[in-house]
C-alpha cells in the first residue's frame, strides 16, 4: 500500500492527528511508526482502548471507572492473571450495533444478502431502520416467553438474516446466546445444550443447499432440546409437524405487535453475552463465555487490522456456531459497515457472483475454501475489483493459493488473522500499514504481546528468530477469564513461565519468528514431530508435498512412532483431486515427496510411507485432525507387525 493510501486507513488517520501525542518525538509517519504504535497499545492500555472505543462511537450506559485494573480487589494476580477490564461499566453490545451515530443514519444499508439459486435476482438489503424494527420485535417476543433474565438461548441455524436478527435480539434483551453450528449431529447439539443449560433454541426445519434438503429440526429433537422456535427454510409452511410445545416462527412473532423501541437491558461489563465452544478434538468441548467486553475486542481488531469502516461491505462465510460468526456481526456493525451474507455454499460460482453483485470490500476466507476455488476455477470471470483486502483464518495458508487469490482482486493484500474463541479475536495478524508476506503474520494484534518459548520452556528474546510454542501476555482486552466446564487457570496458566511478574497465558500453537521479523504458524504444538532429533511442523512438510504432483489436492504429514520403538517415521497421507484417480506407482510418489522435502527442507528427512485416503479427518472448524491419523497409522503399523 502506498503512503497516500496508508494515510486514509483508520490507523493512518488516527496517527496523522495524534501520532506525536502518543509516541512523542520518535513519531515519523503511519507506516514507519506502526510497530511503535503496536507497542504503545500494550504499554498504554488506558490511552489506546479509550481512543479506539471512542473511534468506534461506543456508548456505555454507565462509563467504566478506568480501562484496566490489574489486581482487582487486591486479589493476587494468580486467581485472575488477566486483570479486570472496564470495571464498573454497564453496556449492551447489541444496542451499540443498532445505534445511530456519526458513522451511520437510519437509511444506511446494514445487511446485504442472497439465497442460493437467486443469482439472477438483485441482492436483497436491509437498512438500519428495518433491522432495528425486526430486532425489537423479536426482543419483545422473547420477553413474552417468560424466561428469567440471563437465561441461555441457543441458535442452531445457517448464518442468514433471521439468525443475525435473533442473535442481536437475544443480546439486546439481556439473555445469553448459545452458539451451535448447523453442521452438528444431535449428540454434539445435546452436549452443548446441556453444558450451557439452554432454556430455548432457535432452529430451521431444514437447510436447503442446491437440490438437497438437510434435516435440522429433527436433529434438534433427537438432541432432546428444550422449547424450540422453528423457522421455515423456504416460504411460510413446514414439511413436518412440530413437537408438542414448540412454536413456529410465525406464531412466535404473532404474540406481540409492538412498534416502539425496545429498551436495551444494560448489564455489567463482566456479564456473559454468548457461550461458544472450542472444537474439542478430545473429550468435551470447552465452553467459553464471551462477556460484554468481548464484542468490542472483535470490532477493534477489525477497525485496526482489516481497516473496516463506514460504507464497507464485509463477507466471511461462517456460522454463528463458530467464533467468526459473532465476530462478523460485531466487526461490521460496531464499525458502521454492512454485513454481506450468502445463504448457501461458498464453494461454487453462486457465491462468487454474490461477492461481485454485493460489491464486497472485505472478503474473509479459510484456506480450504481457497483450495477448492483454485482447483475447480468456479470464481473465474467474476469482477471482484471492489475488494480492498482479504482476511484469512482457521489454519495455515499456502503461498501459491493465496497469490492466486490476490490475483482475483487486482492483487489486494491478504490479512492473516490468528486467535481463538477464548480471545474473542486475534493475537497475531497483519496490517495495511506494513508490507505483508504471503502466508505470514506481520504483527501481534493491537494490545497483545507475544512470546515464543524455547526448548527450555522459557521465552526466547524478543526480535530473535526462532520456533516454539507461542505464549501470550495475560493482559488481553476482552479475553476469557472463566470456562463453564473446566478450571480456566488450569487450562491457560498452570505451569506457564512468568515474565516481569506476570504469568504467561498458554495458547498451544507453534509459531516461528523469521529473521525478517514475520511470524509463521506451524499448527498445534501436537502437530509437530521429531524427525531424527530435529523438530519440524507438519505444515512445513505439507506445503512442500502439496506442490509435488498436480493430481494431489492436499496432504497430511504425520510422524508415526515405529511399533518396536525408535525415531518417528514420516508418513504422508495424500488426498487426490479426483477421488477415482489411482496413482500408477505409490513408491514413485513417495520418492518425489522425499526428494522435494530433502531439497527444500532438510536433506536428513526421509518419507517412509505414502497412504492414500479419500479425505482427511477434520474438526467441525476445518482443522485437520492429525492426532486421529497418527493413532490410525500407529494402529495399522501395530497390526501389520502382528
Amino acid at each position: 500500500m502506498g503512503r497516500e493510501a496508508a494515510k486514509v486507513t483508520n490507523v493512518g488517520k488516527l496517527l496523522q492527528t495524534r501520532g506525536e501525542e502518543f509516541l512523542g518525538s520518535g513519531y515519523k509517519d503511519p507506516i514507519s511508526s506502526f510497530s511503535n504504535f503496536q507497542e504503545f497499545s500494550v504499554s498504554n492500555p488506558e490511552v489506546y482502548w479509550k481512543t479506539v472505543l471512542n473511534e468506534m462511537s461506543t456508548s456505555f450506559s454507565v462509563p467504566p471507572q478506568c480501562i484496566l485494573r490489574e489486581n482487582p480487589n487486591g486479589e493476587n494476580h494468580l486467581s485472575n492473571p488477566g486483570g479486570q477490564w472496564l470495571p464498573g461499566a454497564f453496556v449492551n453490545p447489541a444496542k451499540n450495533c443498532l445505534s445511530v451515530n456519526s458513522k451511520r443514519s437510519l437509511d444506511d444499508i446494514v445487511i446485504r444478502w442472497r439465497d442460493e439459486g437467486d443469482s439472477g435476482l438483485p441482492v436483497k438489503s436491509m437498512t438500519l431502520k428495518e433491522l432495528r424494527a425486526e430486532v425489537w420485535l423479536v426482543a419483545y417476543a422473547l420477553n413474552a416467553l417468560g424466561l428469567d433474565k440471563g437465561s441461555a438461548i441457543a441458535i442452531d441455524m445457517p448464518m442468514n438474516v433471521n439468525s443475525v436478527v435473533i442473535y442481536l435480539a437475544i443480546v439486546l434483551a439481556g439473555y445469553i446466546v448459545v452458539s451451535i453450528a448447523d453442521s452438528f449431529a444431535s449428540l454434539e447439539i445435546s452436549t452443548r445444550l446441556r453444558i450451557s443449560k439452554a432454556k430455548a433454541i432457535f432452529t430451521q426445519d431444514l437447510i436447503i443447499r442446491g437440490d438437497k434438503s438437510i434435516p435440522l429440526y429433527s436433529r434438534v429433537i433427537d438432541a432432546q432440546a428444550p422449547l424450540a422456535i422453528v423457522i421455515p427454510a423456504k416460504g411460510s409452511s413446514f414439511s413436518m409437524k412440530l413437537r408438542d410445545g414448540d412454536i413456529s416462527w410465525f406464531d412466535f412473532l404473532e404474540r406481540v405487535r409492538k412498534e416502539n423501541e425496545f429498551a436495551a437491558v444494560e448489564q455489567p461489563v463482566e456479564a456473559f453475552t454468548n457461550i461458544l465452544f472450542s472444537s474439542g478434538t478430545t473429550g468435551e468441548p470447552k465452553a467459553i463465555p464471551w462477556t460484554n467486553a468481548t464484542p468490542f475486542k472483535a470490532a477493534a481488531d477489525a477497525w485496526c487490522h482489516m481497516d473496516i469502516r463506514k460504507a464497507d461491505i464485509v463477507a466471511w462465510p461462517t456460522n454463528l456456531g463458530w467464533m467468526m460468526g459473532p465476530w462478523l456481526v460485531y466487526a461490521s456493525l460496531l464499525n458502521g459497515a454492512s454485513i454481506a451474507l450468502y445463504n448457501g455454499s461458498p464453494l461454487g460460482s453462486g457465491f462468487a457472483k454474490f461477492v461481485q453483485d454485493a460489491k464486497v470490500t472485505m472478503l474473509g476466507v479459510v484456506p480450504s475454501i481457497v483450495r477448492t476455488w483454485k482447483s475447480t476455477n468456479c470464481i473465474d470471470g467474476y469482477d471482484w475489483s471492489s475488494i480492498r483486502c482479504f482476511g484469512s483464518t482457521g489454519e495455515a495458508s499456502n503461498v501459491d493459493e493465496y497469490l492466486w487469490l490476490m490475483g482475483r482482486a487486482l492483487y489486494k493484500p491478504v490479512i492473516e488473522y490468528c486467535g481463538g474463541t477464548e480471545i474473542g479475536g486475534g493475537f497475531i495478524t497483519g496490517s495495511l500499514l506494513q508490507a505483508q508476506s504471503l502466508a505470514a503474520f506481520s504483527t501481534p494484534a493491537m494490545g497483545c504481546k507475544l512470546f515464543i518459548l524455547g526448548n527450555d520452556g522459557c521465552p526466547i528474546p524478543q526480535n530473535v528468530p526462532g520456533m516454539g510454542e507461542l505464549a501470550l501476555s495475560p493482559l488481553i482486552f476482552g479475553a476469557s477469564s472463566t470456562l463453564l466446564n473446566a478450571n480456566h487457570y488450569d487450562v491457560y496458566f498452570s505451569g506457564m513461565p512468568s515474565r516481569n511478574g506476570q504469568i504467561l497465558r498458554r495458547h498451544g500453537d507453534v509459531f516461528e519468528r523469521t529473521s525478517g521479523g514475520y511470524y509463521r504458524a506451524h499448527g498445534r504444538a501436537d502437530d509437530t514431530m521429531n524427525l531424527g532429533g530435529i523438530k519440524v511442523s507438519s505444515v512445513e512438510i505439507e506445503r512442500i508435498c502439496n506442490a509435488v504432483d498436480s493430481n494431489v489436492l492436499e496432504t497430511a504429514a504425520i510422524g508415526v512412532p515405529p511399533p518396536d520403538g525408535g525415531p518417528e517415521q514420516l508418513t504422508i497421507v495424500v488426498v487426490f483431486k479426483d477421488s477415482n484417480y489411482t496413482p500408477p506407482d505409490l513408491n514413485q510418489l513417495r520418492m518425489s515427496f522425499n526428494s522435494a522435502v530433502q531439497k527444500k527442507l532438510n536433506p536428513l528427512f526421509k518419507v517412509s510411507h505414502v497412504v492414500p485416503l479419500p479425505s482427511l479427518p477434520r474438526t467441525a472448524t476445518n482443522k485437520v485432525m492429525r492426532r486421529v491419523l497418527r493413532k490410525q497409522l500407529a494402529q495399522l503399523d501395530q497390526n501389520s507387525k502382528l
